[in-house]
């Protein structure tokens, strides 16, 4: 079950492709992690331009306002798999959202079935409802 977390500048993008954007994140999530199809969780939060700051960590490259940054909360899978979502996430996010590959930022943070609550108080990975 992923929690996925997108952060972009404000007024960029199209209410339309925001969601194109997102809707990809999640096909992703289904096709290389193996994602369940009802596990849809994504947070979707745009920035004022200086409420970002992001530099090149001296790889060379200008960032440009299309700037997205894709943090994966998950349990945890191993560095070809996380390999394998970050080359389909750029393929995908450059060729049908325009996201340039020197403007995506992916991380993937691991946890645990107990670190994770769907409502009610429980742990429904740990009580046994899920």
């Amino acid at each position: 079950m992923p929690l996925v977390k997108i952060d972009m500048i404000k007024n960029v993008r199209t209410p339309a492709e925001i969601k194109k954007l997102a809707d990809i994140v999640q096909e992703v999530m289904l096709e290389k992690f193996n994602a369940p199809p009802r596990d849809r969780y994504q947070i979707i939060t745009q920035h004022e331009p200086y409420e970002i700051i992001c530099e090149d960590t001296n790889l060379g490259f200008q960032r440009t306002d299309k700037l997205v940054f894709i943090q994966i909360f998950q349990q945890g899978r191993d560095a070809h798999t996380k390999q394998a979502v970050y080359a389909e996430l750029q393929r995908r996010l450059e060729g049908e959202c325009g996201v340039p590959g020197t403007d995506l930022i992916i991380s993937c943070s691991a946890n645990t079935r107990e670190d994770w609550s769907f409502g009610m108080g429980r742990a429904q990975f740990v009580t046994g409802d899920l």
